[in-house]
C-alpha cells in the first residue's frame, strides 16, 4: 500500500485524492460546497472535508468509496473541524465557541463539551489518545477540563491560575499538562492529571 496526496479543488467543489508516487487520481468526491478544510484519519482512511460557511462536515472513506458521511451542525454553526486520535471521532466547534460536538462515526452517538474557549490552542490530547484537555472560558474565568476519550466522560475540571490562558498541551507520557498565559503575564504553569498545580513560572 503507497503514500496517497490529498489535494482539494474549492473551485469546483472536489478533493481529489492522487497517488503520492505517480500524481495519478484514485478517488474522486464531490462536496455539498466549497471546502475550506480537509484533515486525514490518523489511520488514513478517512478524510474529512470541512464547509464552514454552510455548517457543514463531509467524511469519505478510501477503502469504501460509495461511503460518506455528512455532519451538519445547524444553526450552531461551525469554526473548526478535526479527528480525534483514534480516527473514528471527529470534533466540531461550532460558532462563537459555545461548544465543541463530538460525532462517532461508529455508534453514530453525540457528545457535547460547553464553553470551550477561542485561544491559540485550547484542545490537546495525550500522546496515547487516552485523554483529552480543552481550555474554558466562564464567568470571567479559565479553567481546564480532562475528558476520557473512550467514552468522552469528564474526568477532572479545575480552574487555572491565568489571566487570559492562551494554550495548554501535555507532557510526551500524558501525565503533565502545560498552560501558558497571555504574552503579557509571560506565565507558564504545570497541572497534574489530577488538576494540582505541580509548578509555575512567570518572567
Amino acid at each position: 500500500c503507497g503514500f496517497v496526496l490529498a489535494q482539494a479543488s474549492c473551485v469546483q467543489y472536489r478533493l481529489v485524492v492522487r497517488d503520492a508516487s505517480s500524481l495519478q487520481i484514485l478517488q474522486l468526491y464531490t462536496c455539498l460546497d466549497q471546502i475550506q478544510y480537509i484533515e486525514w484519519s490518523s489511520d488514513s482512511l478517512f478524510i474529512l472535508c470541512a464547509m464552514y460557511k454552510r455548517g457543514i462536515v463531509q467524511v469519505w472513506s478510501l477503502e469504501q468509496p460509495d461511503w460518506h458521511c455528512k455532519i451538519d451542525e445547524g444553526s450552531a454553526g461551525l469554526v473548526a473541524s478535526c479527528w480525534s486520535p483514534d480516527g473514528r471521532h471527529i470534533l466540531n466547534t461550532t460558532e462563537f465557541h459555545l461548544r465543541i460536538t463530538v460525532w462517532s462515526l461508529c455508534t453514530k452517538s453525540v457528545s457535547y463539551i460547553k464553553y470551550p474557549k477561542a485561544c491559540q490552542q485550547g484542545v490537546a490530547f495525550t500522546k496515547d489518545g487516552r485523554y483529552m484537555a480543552v481550555a474554558e472560558r466562564r464567568d470571567c474565568k479559565d479553567f481546564i477540563s480532562i475528558f476520557v476519550c473512550s467514552d468522552w466522560q469528564l474526568l477532572r475540571h479545575f480552574d487555572t491560575e491565568t489571566q487570559d490562558l492562551f494554550g495548554i498541551e501535555w507532557a510526551p507520557n500524558g501525565c503533565v499538562l502545560a498552560a501558558w498565559d497571555t504574552c503579557l503575564e509571560y506565565k507558564i504553569l504545570l497541572y497534574s492529571l489530577d488538576g494540582r498545580l505541580l509548578s509555575s513560572y512567570r518572567a
